[in-house]
């Protein structure tokens, strides 16, 4: 419910501005904390949740499929999308979401925004595309919907991807295309997911917002969602489910591990692995978690989680 005030108000601002009602280019912090109520955590200043740097870190381990299950089974349906042109496709991306919508160009629109920039105190050289460049800090993924557009719908170059990665240390997912392919691949630890890539510059077309709901293809990304991006796809994470996602896929890799070293070593047939675990299996399973030296979490964490675990 609150997820609806929050785009109904924006709506209606969009209206208002319309009318010479102040509008916002961001939600205020106190919006973006509506917007994502259900995270009970630190937040950034701009009222993003700060999902921790040991978590993302972790997510990096974490199939896309393991993932995306857990998700689903928690009634997240709309949270992957595919299909990308990766800089560094060998390469996993985590961070968290800064997101920006690109519009088709419409001069009175254009006007207004670049008003409201003037008015919020944003660069005024060069173009608006820069601005949520500006709102990146370490750790962040600038993820924007640039609405497919490849030709003249070049977000950024080389020169934008350099100040990319100095204020977040990562890269960015783009529905929509990068010129200067060339010169972003020697952004050493830049990485980027986009639908293209071409030599035109960015043309007839302008920023609306950051930091609102954006689609990306199939899916819906808010500010400070988690972003894991490898070469398998582009999944975009509530923050409010982080944790708990992490820690499930931690342990059935566990389980899996466990399971295979077993069939190697033919202690257990593929019935007996593939089905409900017997409780000989499980103990064998305890003693081998005991045993093993290199957990993916804390063996506190290991341990709260069995003890609430139904197997």
């Amino acid at each position: 419910m609150m997820k609806k005030i929050a785009l109904v108000c924006f709506v209606c601002l969009l209206i208002s501005s319309v009318q010479g009602i102040s509008q916002q280019i961001t939600p205020t912090p106190e919006q973006i904390r509506a917007l994502t109520s259900e995270w009970d955590g630190e937040r950034f200043p701009d009222g993003r949740p700060k999902i921790s740097d040991e978590l993302l870190e972790r997510l990096k381990a974490i199939s896309m499929e393991e993932a995306w299950g857990i998700l689903r089974n928690k009634g997240y349906n709309n949270q992957f999308e595919n299909d990308w042109i990766i800089l560094h496709e060998d390469e996993v991306m985590t961070g968290r979401a800064v997101t920006a919508q690109y519009m088709p160009f419409r001069e009175d629109v254009n006007n207004l925004v670049k008003e409201i920039g003037k008015e919020e105190g944003r660069a005024q050289s060069g173009g608006t595309n820069s601005w949520p460049i500006d709102a990146l800090v370490e750790g962040d993924v600038y993820v924007a919907d640039g609405y497919g557009k490849i030709v003249d719908g070049t977000l950024i170059g080389d020169n934008l991807g350099n100040a990319i990665y100095a204020n977040s240390k990562n890269g960015v997912i783009f529905n929509g295309s990068v010129r200067d392919m060339a010169g972003l691949s020697e952004i050493e630890g830049f990485n980027l997911w986009v639908k293209g890539h071409d030599p035109s510059y960015i043309q007839e077309m302008m920023l609306s917002t950051i930091n609102y709901p954006i689609r990306m293809g199939r899916a819906i990304v808010l500010p400070g969602d988690a972003v894991l991006a490898n070469k398998w796809g582009v999944i975009f994470i509530p923050s409010q489910l982080v944790s708990e996602l992490v820690i499930n896929a931690e342990f059935t890799g566990l389980r899996d591990q466990f399971g295979h070293q077993r069939l190697r070593e033919q202690k257990y047939t593929a019935g007996e692995i593939d089905s409900r675990w017997s409780d000989t299996i499980k103990e064998d399973f305890l003693n081998w978690l005991d045993d093993k030296q290199d957990l993916p979490m804390s063996r506190e964490e290991l341990d709260a989680y069995l003890k609430d675990r139904n197997w």
